[in-house]
């Protein structure tokens, strides 16, 4: 009935469909699914037990928060995922568009920081100031990069010691978001991990409001790590270019 791994969508109860995939990045399948005549979103990956109980957990605070993201809806027994697989309510909205809903995303952003202030790392990945000293952590591998490479990630992250740190969504690109009238959603939480909050605010025109300094500060640390995130394709290699050599 179901293709390999799906099967575990059958935990959900017995009113349970795969519709069609929808466009949810490189390391998962993610589907729009039916759960007991509800729609939803289905989302199978390999990620490890502990990194799922950290997202859904990390979920779940958000939305009794009054923040909008999607809520993992539990298996028939009460679990929040089963074999890799996560179902998750369904948001409506379209991407931001003008400078007025950029502002708003960027209001939104800064209430995920304020809500996880204190948060615990995500198992196995590390922030941006821990691979002043780290070489490797999830998609990360200094080892991999040139060594001068490696000293202008780590110089544009040394400017982020000593800062705060939070949960950041980590990825709030357009295809994140999920806007209307009333409210604005943050989905795909798979790059979401502990790091210092300005990392989330570079956005289109500058929605966040960062003064000079601080934009370039941020935007220099967030080129550095989708550089060493994606090493080393071509998108990796540009983003590389936009860190200033030491």
């Amino acid at each position: 009935m179901w293709p390999m791994g799906w099967e575990a969508l059958g935990q959900w109860g017995d009113d349970v469909a795969r519709i069609e995939p929808l466009a949810g990045g490189v390391a998962n399948d993610v589907w729009s699914v039916r759960v007991n005549g509800h729609l939803a979103v289905g989302r199978l990956g390999t990620r490890s037990d502990a990194d799922l109980a950290w997202e859904t957990a990390l979920l779940q605070h958000l939305d009794r928060e009054g923040l909008t993201a999607p809520v993992p809806i539990p298996t028939t027994d009460g679990r929040l995922f089963a074999d890799g697989l996560v179902v998750m309510t369904y948001l409506d909205g379209g991407p931001p568009e003008t400078q007025a809903d950029w502002h708003r995303v960027a209001g939104t952003l800064r209430k995920l920081h304020r809500l996880t202030q204190g948060w615990p790392q995500r198992p196995g990945w590390r922030s941006s100031t821990d691979l002043l000293h780290a070489e490797t952590g999830t998609k990360i591998d200094l080892g991999a990069m040139p060594p001068e490479s490696v000293a202008r990630c780590r110089a544009a992250w040394a400017r982020l010691a000593g800062r705060q740190t939070c949960v950041v969504h980590g990825d709030p690109n357009p295809g994140n978001i999920r806007m209307t009238a009333s409210q604005v959603g943050l989905i795909d939480s798979d790059e979401a991990h502990v790091d210092v909050p300005d990392l989330d605010l570079v956005l289109p025109d500058n929605a966040a409001g960062l003064d000079d300094g601080a934009l370039d500060i941020a935007g220099q640390a967030s080129a550095a790590w989708e550089a060493a995130v994606c090493w080393d394709d071509e998108y990796a290699v540009r983003r590389l270019a936009e860190v200033r050599a030491v």
